[in-house]
């Protein structure tokens, strides 16, 4: 996994919809299902919430806890 990926999950806030302004890895595990279910966004975005996603699904948040600032 690339290591600027995690930095950017701990860093980049999220641009719209319910949760504006929260740093992405803060983002509730409910709201990554139900984009799982509808479908992520295109690009970038879409790509930090899956993988993210996929993150909190498999219980592995501690790998971004160092990384936070």
């Amino acid at each position: 996994m690339d290591s600027k990926l995690l930095l950017l999950l701990t860093t980049m806030r999220m641009p719209y919809g319910k949760y504006k302004g929260w740093i992405l890895c803060d983002l509730p595990e409910p709201y990554l299902v139900w984009y799982h279910s509808k479908g992520f966004p295109e690009g970038k975005l879409g790509m930090l919430l899956h993988t993210l996603y996929e993150i909190k699904l498999n219980g592995l948040e501690y790998l971004l806890k160092p990384l936070r600032k």
